[in-house]
């Protein structure tokens, strides 16, 4: 099968992300004889850095890691809704949905968070060790790529006339960053450069780096974030709101260790974050194959996985999310999914389909009953995240059909994800998909150089839903990292950018390499990432304005013509789009008999790269 690259092969160590800079960071941090997870936090606060309109320090973060001979755990860098953000405040406002942008849609941050408690408990680097690539990005620039230069066209009118602060940042003289010539964020550079003053005194390694979460809860960091929430924004509402961020939200949440969810499939352990992401989606598209699959890439093989990704993503509409007990083992038992595999006929089903695991009743949100039934004012809007592969003539509802030029002046604003795995010599392992706080969510906060996020637009201004809005509940995220063991061992991690649409290219990817054959005695990393995917929008999107296309099914060009001619006559309502615009999948593995490592980054975008040695 023809691949764009190798997968890579190596001893020492291996990384895969979504930026070559971020890459190469964390590599670099292994060649100075740091671990994995050292690695990871460099890699991620580069990635801060160079792609800005896909995430943030103040976004958010799951991350799922294999500490060697140790079990594997989820890191929690969601934060949770503030004390004051309740539904009646919302509807109080006027409001049937959180809005897609500003101080109202900010969940506390929890990205930071989490990267420093993985670093101060796994990693084995300082504090400045791990910061200075980013620091020196920041301040002496970087050349920016061109989605970032596109990004800040589509805000561009906003920044200029309501999100000033956002400008000084990313409109220097006017203009946005261009390819080729140097860009340089000052103010995020002198915060990470007053973070490691304020800490340089602190103590030992670990010391420190707990000082430094202590400035960015109630220190200058969590001053300057709570300033900037009670600002007057214009958001995707159209009007100005203030958010409900508090010194005592930031002071009084951390990220935690989690067990992960898990399922087992046919000699692989999968293992993914709770039901506050949409992790469990993936295991639950696993239960739902039957014993024998159709052949990869053919009609038969995209139709039922398209048709279980509807039911299990009906699933995670009705039982998924952080304000209600989930029954995640019924969700993935065996009686269970063979009754709703029993639901996947022969032609495509468009309808929302949730089940009744241990009998219990779904209940839907309102809003999804109204995109369901068509009533006016609904209308095909943003299902799923649009990623940053896609042409401006994306068919991903949401995303701007003009490529965004004239987008945003009343801060109807998008952006996406990033992700990093990272596999030492020694055996750890991780998989973390960092996103939000990017520069479409909120104005720049002047002091920082960074915005809030927008994580509470997942979550339903309805009482009595597992993804209601409650104070003290993270909001459902689509973040998705993926872990796999073999036979019990850590072997693959792997993931992508894409809101909705991430544990369907993920599925795909991961078949792709448990069926395929090994290459070169190893996993066939590339040859999975590079194959022809797709995505269905066929459920209520988690972002604003939390649109569905029922039926839909969007496929890369080069998917077979008599493929597409044999899904458009079971029902689905097919586009074809671009021959590189489905997925951005990054990959590292093991092989923990030889104890070489492999690599493997998506060529979609041109942007995300793998490294090692």
């Amino acid at each position: 099968m023809f691949t764009t690259r190798p997968t890579l092969q190596g001893t020492f160590g291996m990384v895969s992300s979504t930026h070559w800079l971020a890459s190469q960071t964390a590599m670099a941090v292994l060649e100075d004889g740091g671990n994995a997870y050292d690695a990871a936090v460099a890699g991620a606060f580069v990635l801060h850095v160079v792609e800005p309109h896909l995430n943030g320090p103040a976004g958010e973060v799951p991350i799922v890691m294999a500490p060697t001979g140790g079990p594997v755990r989820v890191v929690c860098g969601q934060g949770v809704a503030p004390a004051g953000a309740t539904v009646a405040h919302y509807q109080g406002l006027g409001l049937d949905l959180v809005p897609g942008t500003g101080p109202l849609a900010a969940a506390v941050p929890g990205a930071f968070d989490a990267w420093m408690l993985l670093l101060r408990d796994h990693g084995t680097k300082p504090l400045d060790a791990v910061l200075k690539y980013a620091v020196g990005y920041a301040e002496h620039g970087h050349p920016p790529v061109e989605n970032l230069r596109a990004s800040v066209e589509t805000v561009r009118r906003l920044f200029g006339t309501e999100w000033t602060s956002s400008a000084e940042v990313y409109l220097p003289g006017g203009e946005p960053p261009r390819p080729g010539r140097l860009f340089r964020n000052p103010a995020l550079a002198a915060t990470w450069r007053r973070l490691l003053a304020e800490t340089a005194g602190a103590g030992d390694r670990e010391a420190r780096i707990e000082a430094a979460r202590q400035v960015w809860r109630s220190g200058f960091v969590a001053e300057a974030l709570v300033r900037q929430a009670r600002r007057p924004t214009l958001d995707t509402s159209g009007e100005h709101h203030t958010g409900t961020l508090t010194e005592a939200d930031l002071a009084g949440w951390s990220a935690t260790y989690e067990a992960p969810a898990t399922y087992d499939w046919n000699g692989w352990t999968l293992c993914k974050a709770g039901p506050w992401s949409q992790g469990p989606v993936l295991l639950q598209q696993l239960a739902l194959l039957p014993p024998e699959l159709p052949a990869p890439g053919s009609a038969d093989y995209v139709h039922l996985l398209v048709e279980g990704c509807k039911l299990a993503m009906a699933d995670r509409e009705a039982w998924y999310g952080d304000a209600a007990e989930v029954p995640l083992t019924d969700l993935l038992s065996a009686p269970y999914n063979a009754a709703r595999r029993a639901l996947i006929g022969e032609r495509a089903c468009h309808d929302l389909r949730p089940g009744s695991p241990g009998g219990r009743t779904p209940r839907l949100s309102t809003h999804a009953h109204t995109v369901l039934t068509g009533e006016p004012g609904t209308g095909p809007m943003g299902a799923g995240e649009p990623t940053v592969a896609k042409a401006p003539t994306s068919p991903v509802p949401g995303e701007p059909a003009d490529g965004g030029l004239t987008a945003g002046a009343d801060g109807a604003t998008r952006g996406d994800t990033c992700h990093i795995d990272v596999v030492d010599r020694w055996g750890n392992m991780i998989a973390a998909t960092p996103s939000g706080g990017w520069l479409q969510s909120n104005p720049v906060v002047p002091e920082l150089g960074f915005p809030l996020g927008t994580r509470l637009q997942m979550t339903w201004l309805e009482e009595g839903l597992p993804n209601s809005l409650t104070p003290g509940r993270r909001p459902r995220t689509t973040l998705t990292p993926s872990l796999a063991l073999r036979d019990g061992v850590p072997v693959l991690a792997f993931g992508t950018p894409g809101g909705d649409q991430q544990d369907q290219w993920q599925l795909h990817f991961f078949l792709g390499v448990a069926l395929r054959p090994p290459v070169r005695g190893g996993l066939d990393l590339q040859g999975a990432i590079d194959a022809p995917n797709w995505h269905n929008d066929g459920f209520p999107g988690s972002f604003h304005p939390r649109g569905m296309r029922p039926g839909s099914v969007t496929v890369e060009s080069r998917t077979p013509p008599e493929v597409v001619a044999e899904l458009r006559r079971r029902g689905h309502l097919v586009t074809v789009g671009g021959p590189w615009s489905e997925g951005r999948l990054c990959a590292v593995a093991r092989e923990p008999h030889t104890g070489v490592l492999a690599a493997a980054a998506n060529p979609r975008g041109m942007q995300g790269y793998a490294v090692g040695r």
